[in-house]
């Protein structure tokens, strides 16, 4: 018996896409890729694009979390940041 064939959703081809580029650019040219997009993307809206997304989303996370959420997650990356001056710091005397 044959089996049936069904269509590919958007989503299932752009992760098949998105994997195969993946492999062939690996994560740094990932990386490139996606710096090179945000650059053409401020300059193309400008700061306040990026500006109004980041208060959309941060509306939405309030919404789910809560103003306590925002609050750990400040402390939190506060105290890594301290981390990783202190190892720079450390690195440095060496």
């Amino acid at each position: 018996m044959e089996e049936s064939k069904r269509e590919m959703t958007c989503r299932e081809a752009g992760r098949m896409g998105g994997n195969k580029r993946l492999e062939a650019i690996g994560a740094e040219g990932f990386a490139v890729m996606g710096r090179k997009g945000g650059e053409v993307t401020k300059g193309r809206y400008g700061l306040a694009h990026y500006i109004a997304m980041g208060a959309k989303g941060g509306a939405i996370v309030r919404a789910r979390h809560g103003k306590e959420f925002f609050v750990e997650i400040g402390r939190r990356g506060g105290s890594r940041v301290r981390e990783l001056i202190a190892k720079a710091q450390a690195a440095e005397g060496d």
